[in-house]
């Protein structure tokens, strides 16, 4: 149950954050707007970071080089949500990045990539991947 508090709060969060981004990109850009999202982001996990020592730093040799870079996603991210928002609105940005989402985990999930456990997708899977793309041409048109 956790788990689902958790991603119903980053999922809400992610939409903030969007709008956020969208609106401080109009009076200085977008490039910018990411720029300070990532800043404020740093600051906040150093902070949390100082206080919950939840973590070993040891560890960080054991992580493969791929995988330290997914934090510069981050960046592109912003850029693509801002410009989609801008030009789209919220809700079809919402909407667009939750199936692009869904799809690219289906794939990491059929073909185990990334050392997950490799899971049999089924039909269900993909009527709903279509169920969704039919609502965005729904709230699009």
């Amino acid at each position: 149950m956790r788990g689902i508090l958790f991603a119903c709060l980053g999922g809400a969060l992610i939409t903030l954050q969007g709008v956020a981004n969208s609106r401080i990109s109009q009076d200085i850009g977008v490039w910018q707007a990411a720029t300070i999202t990532q800043l404020t982001g740093f600051i906040v996990s150093l902070f949390i970071l100082i206080f919950v020592r939840d973590g070993k730093w040891q560890g960080i040799k054991q992580v493969k080089p791929l995988y330290l870079i997914g934090g510069a996603f981050a960046a592109i991210i912003i850029f693509s949500n801002v410009t989609a928002i801008q030009k789209a609105g919220a809700t079809l940005t919402i909407s667009a990045v939750l199936i692009a989402q869904l799809s690219l985990t289906l794939l990491i999930d059929g073909n185990g990539w990334f050392g997950v456990v490799k899971q049999k997708m089924r039909l269900p899977q993909f009527i709903g991947i279509g169920m969704m793309i039919a609502g965005v041409f729904i709230l699009r048109f």
